[in-house]
């Protein structure tokens, strides 16, 4: 329900409540609550992961290029330093091989989660070739920087040594 004094107002915002939706229940807000509270240790974890992973994944033979914030040889990497507290838990990598290759990893990983999502606190992988982009032509995907090996990454807070031997083991079938 929507009330407001005039129709116009009423129709300038009823498009927002539909697609934002209108309040919470009280169970979702305490929800909301409870999970602020764990949030920076969540970054926190999270980020730790990352920056073992992705050191990991530089030094992997069958990863041509890795792009994450944290890295010393990430483009960005001094202006990342002075931008952010934390370098975040997101990055993208290539594997070499291309198509078939992150085909075989995204068949391969048992403790990641094959999701296009940001995620929450599990990690979650994708290949935006043969998954979110595979509907565009290959050129435009090209052009678009997303190489038929580009894999993408969200890393959570499970076991940095569990995710990182999920990955080798995903990487030996490529």
């Amino acid at each position: 329900i929507i009330v407001t004094k005039t129709r116009e107002f009423y129709q300038k915002i009823r498009p927002l409540m539909i697609a934002l939706g209108n309040n919470m229940d009280p169970h979702q807000a305490f929800m909301v609550h409870r999970g602020v509270k764990t949030l920076s240790l969540r970054i926190e974890k999270a980020q730790e992961n990352a920056m073992k992973i992705a050191a990991w994944l530089e030094q992997h033979p069958k990863i041509k290029w890795i792009k994450y914030p944290g890295l010393v040889s990430h483009p960005h990497h001094e202006l990342a330093k002075i931008q952010m507290r934390g370098f975040g838990s997101m990055m993208s990598f290539e594997i070499k091989g291309g198509l078939k290759a992150g085909e075989k990893m995204m068949n391969s990983v048992k403790l990641a989660l094959l999701a296009v999502s940001l995620g929450g606190v599990e990690t979650l992988i994708q290949h935006p070739a043969s998954m979110t982009h595979s509907g565009i032509p290959v050129e435009e995907r090209l052009k678009a920087g997303i190489t038929d090996g580009l894999v993408r990454l969200s890393v959570g807070i499970e076991n940095v040594e569990d995710q990182i031997a999920d990955l080798e083991q995903a990487l030996r079938h490529v």
